[in-house]
């Protein structure tokens, strides 16, 4: 007997393909996002005109910040509007790694950003210039405004998609390089030490270089297939195989379609007279409530004779039994567990 389940709230039977509220969704407040983006790009023009004026790289880090921040957020709302189309045609899944390549796209402008500003930094940590301090305090003072603002609407809209999350940590980080450059700022306005100004960039730079990391980090392990990384693949088939009637598990692959959307897909061999729509609905229900896996693609067969008695004698599964190779790790129930 073979069982292909499917534990998602919109199943794949009958070859449809229903949309997931997954990841970047139409769920997602738009206006919430809107708002932010407008304050932070109208701040952002201000502040490029006030940085030149004041002569702060500070400033025009903290800019250049922001416009990596306005990007994601229009990714993000472009993501939305893709990943809300239905699957069609070649895309099984539609569109929804759509949110992958935009962040991936910020985490590299971010990281090339960073490399610029981290240059010109330097460059004025040596030969500083002359920096109006007294503007380049009310500026940042009203960017730390304004950023708590934004993070405020940011923090309305569906933060489980890897672009929202990533603007909202953007801009958290917005935040604090604001905070940096008014105490840079005062430091100027009170001492006269200019290279203040240069050493708040470089802080902005490490703050960008690190988000800009994680965005690559976390969208590369999308793209690579790689499991969520709060599950453990080892574990996880270590519980599936300790269930109630089964034998064993191979075959095993956990992986992420986009973010906060997890699959998998297994084989699974049941005990001679072991109830098969128990143990995929049983199996369904741990991935779903332990798990968060709700897109789910299990294939329960029953085991044959021969493999079940060399799988309770612990000496191998034989390739006879299989109804196919098992690729990688095989988890076995072992006799004494059950």
């Amino acid at each position: 007997m073979s069982e292909h389940g499917h534990g998602h709230d919109e199943g794949h039977g009958g070859g449809g393909h229903a949309g997931h509220s997954h990841g970047v969704s139409a769920d997602a407040d738009r206006r919430w996002l809107g708002i932010g983006l407008a304050l932070i790009t109208t701040f952002m023009a201000v502040e490029v005109v006030v940085g030149v004026v004041a002569r702060s790289l500070a400033l025009i880090s903290d800019a250049a910040h922001m416009l990596t921040d306005a990007a994601s957020i229009v990714l993000a709302l472009i993501a939305m509007r893709l990943a809300a189309r239905p699957a069609r045609g070649g895309f099984t899944y539609g569109l929804k790694r759509a949110e992958i390549l935009s962040a991936q796209a910020n985490g590299l402008s971010l990281l090339l950003l960073g490399a610029w500003l981290a240059y010109e930094s330097v460059d004025r940590l040596i030969d500083p210039p002359e920096v109006k301090g007294g503007l380049m305090l009310v500026t940042a003072l009203a960017g730390i405004v304004v950023n708590v603002a934004a993070a405020w609407c940011i923090s309305k809209a569906n933060r489980s998609s890897l672009n929202v999350e990533g603007a909202y940590q953007h801009i958290l980080n917005d935040l604090f390089a604001f905070i940096g450059t008014a105490v840079a700022a005062l430091i100027v306005v009170t001492t006269g030490f200019a290279r203040a100004d240069a050493i708040a960039t470089l802080a902005v730079v490490v703050l960008m270089g690190k988000a800009g990391y994680g965005l690559l980090r976390d969208s590369g392990r999308i793209f690579l297939e790689a499991a969520p990384m709060n599950v453990d693949p080892d574990q996880l088939g270590s519980r599936l195989a300790a269930q109630p009637a089964v034998v064993e598990v191979h075959d095993l692959h956990i992986w992420q379609i986009t973010s906060g959307q997890s699959a998998l897909s297994a084989h699974v061999l049941v005990e001679q007279g072991g109830d098969c729509h128990v143990v995929r609905r049983d199996m369904d229900a741990l991935l779903r409530d332990e798990y968060g896996i709700t897109h789910t693609t299990l294939q329960v067969d029953h085991v044959t004779e021969t493999l079940l008695q060399v799988a309770r004698q612990g000496t191998g599964s034989g390739d006879a039994a299989h109804c196919a190779e098992p690729h990688g790790p095989v988890h076995r129930n072992e006799p004494h567990a059950r």
